[in-house]
């Protein structure tokens, strides 16, 4: 049944690729990239029902004229800007480390075949509860905090992990110890980077 379980992620896209059509655009995207004032405050109502939105407009108008003088990039553009050369190498290493490290756990763990299902739902259960917690403290610690927080865990989890692989030849409950060093992992990526 994987099949099945795989494609409910492209039923989901398919089903918004259908209805997104029929929804407003974001307003500050209509007000700030396209310049269209009667097209927000549509959205605006469409969004947020019927009622006074000129604090929010007035809001939106002050950024735009302090954000009037800036070039808006696109994605080349960015690539080809080098004061975010090393952010956008921190995000690769970052990415790709969280692509490679699960199949190399999971491998050496040595996980029975019937048990392999319950540990893509703990990785699945580990991003929820990321997001979720994620999104309870941010205003409350901030994003730098978050940010050199999460780094912090990740590499202080890949320090653990690296020794659980180690040692896992002669411990065979460490292969354990470090499938779930990958959900936490998960969770200190999903909380800060």
């Amino acid at each position: 049944m994987w099949n099945v379980l795989l494609s409910f992620s492209g039923l989901v896209a398919l089903i918004q690729l259908i209805f997104l059509p029929f929804f407003p655009e974001s307003p500050p995207y209509l007000l700030l990239q396209k310049g269209d004032k009667a097209g927000c405050l549509k959205a605006m109502k469409q969004l947020w029902g019927e009622r006074n939105y000129q604090t929010e407009f007035d809001d939106l108008m002050k950024e735009k004229t302090i954000t009037k003088g800036t070039k808006i990039m696109n994605v080349l553009e960015v690539l080809r800007e080098g004061s975010v050369h090393p952010q956008l190498c921190t995000m690769l290493f970052l990415l790709l480390s969280l692509q490679l490290c699960g199949l190399k756990i999971f491998e050496t763990a040595n996980l029975q075949e019937s048990i392999i299902p319950y540990v893509s739902l703990g990785v699945s259960f580990s991003e929820l509860i990321s997001i979720i917690f994620c999104s309870s403290i941010i205003d409350r610690c901030g994003r730098r905090v978050l940010l050199c927080g999460g780094y912090l865990l990740m590499a202080l989890i890949l320090v653990l992990l690296e020794i659980c692989l180690l040692l896992s030849d002669q411990f065979l409950w460490l292969r354990y110890c470090s499938v779930i060093l990958i959900f936490l992992f998960i969770i200190a990526y999903g909380l800060g980077p």
